[in-house]
């Protein structure tokens, strides 16, 4: 005899509900947005950066986000003034990566 039996035995009048799972967005929970990220590329103090802006839903969302490129990248990078900053010129991959999330990304310069 198992769990369900037991259970079943000690409340006969129970009646089992369906439970419905949520579905999340494609990317476990990041908020697809209407308006397409701006990736552009830099140079601060001589040396290569590419920024993505314009991401207007939560900040945690965009700091899971940046966290995630920066890992897939392997590269370093910060989150500040709800800008992602990735050291190195990675508009390309980043572009693509972002596409696949289904996010409308922008190309700005270059």
């Amino acid at each position: 005899m198992d769990l369900q039996d037991q259970l079943k035995n000690l409340f006969p009048e129970h009646v089992e509900a369906e439970v419905s799972e949520e579905k999340e967005t494609k990317d476990k929970g990041i908020w697809l947005q209407d308006d397409p990220i701006i990736c552009k590329y830099e140079k601060r103090k001589g040396k290569p950066i590419t920024i993505l802006e314009g991401y207007n839903g939560a900040i945690e969302d965009f700091k899971k986000l940046a966290k995630e490129l920066k890992q897939k990248l392997s590269v370093g990078g910060s989150f500040k003034d709800d800008k992602i900053i990735i050291q190195g010129d990675y508009r390309d991959k980043i572009m693509q990566i972002l596409k696949d999330k289904g996010f409308n990304v922008k190309r700005v310069g270059g």
